[in-house]
């Protein structure tokens, strides 16, 4: 609705995980370069975690769209399934010539065959799980299992396990000591800055074609960072709303009156009172802009 008004090609805050508009932060570069370095030396596990909404999940794409024909990768992204769900998912994502209702050694054995003439031709074979945090202790050794496809000397299949902080506490469970000592890189995302959240609505409207992208005025902005903690979703979230409530009014500029209404409308700042001040967004609002 608000594209032509403000002059956009695109929306410039949609939730979706578009690689094209991952801002690169340094923790979101250093979780891409994580990522590539683990998967083109064989690193065996890596975890990629951070609080929902940093980015994790753009991360993981942008990530995939690095990579040429020559790596193979099966993304899961509902932890919420059981074994004979998650095997029948696998066989699916990695492509696999199994019969209708083979048995799971069936479908084993034909993931070792794939994997080894895989590594035999010099490709290789990565595993992402999203939503990590939310897999069952059973699901995680199965993984776990998973893991035991390698040679003398290098695994056969990668994984990457990517999900909210609660996945450190999942894996600091006695029962699956044995899959955390094969963590072999982690990478936390964090949330934007003060600093960086004016650069970030800039960037994002740039993406979108924007020919303005001064259109939050910075009483605005330091709104924006106080109410969403700079966490990327909220804020996108929040600037969506705020087009749409300038569009509705006819404003050429977004101004804090428009963000507290679209605040209030999306009950923000009463819950996220507390984390504002954990997250170094306290004080008088507007201070770090």
């Amino acid at each position: 609705m608000y594209l032509e008004f403000y002059g956009l090609k695109q929306m410039p805050f949609a939730l979706t995980p578009d690689p094209r508009f991952l801002f690169r932060t340094e923790s979101h570069l250093e979780g891409l370069a994580t990522l590539k370095y683990a998967i083109e030396h064989n690193k065996g596990l890596v975890l990629l975690t951070g609080e929902s909404g940093t980015g994790k999940t753009t991360v993981l794409r942008a990530a995939m769209e690095q990579f040429g024909p020559e790596i193979q990768i099966a993304y899961i992204f509902n932890p919420f399934l059981t074994a004979i769900e998650f095997f029948e998912q696998l066989v699916a994502e990695m492509d696999l010539d199994v019969r209708a209702g083979a048995s799971k050694p069936e479908r084993l054995a034909a993931m070792g065959r794939l994997l080894a003439t895989r590594h035999s031709e010099g490709l290789r074979t990565v595993l992402i799980i999203d939503e990590a945090h939310g897999l069952p202790g059973a699901l995680l050794e199965e993984i776990r299992l998973l893991m035991n496809f390698e040679t003398n000397s290098e695994k056969l299949l990668q994984v990457v396990l990517s999900g909210q902080p609660e996945l450190d506490d999942v894996l600091n469970r006695n029962a699956l000591r044995q899959l955390k000592q094969r963590v072999s890189l982690r990478c936390n995302i964090k949330p934007l800055t003060v600093f960086d959240i004016n650069k970030y609505i800039r960037f994002r409207l740039k993406q979108a074609g924007a020919a303005n992208v001064n259109l939050f005025d910075h009483t605005a902005i330091a709104l924006i960072g106080h109410a969403s903690t700079g966490i990327p979703r909220v804020i996108n979230n929040i600037c969506d709303n705020a087009l749409l409530y300038g569009y509705a009014s006819g404003s050429e500029f977004i101004s804090r009156d428009v963000i507290e209404d679209v605040i209030e409308s999306l009950d923000l700042l009463p819950r996220e009172a507390d984390n504002t001040r954990k997250a170094g967004f306290g004080g008088e609002v507007g201070s770090g802009f």
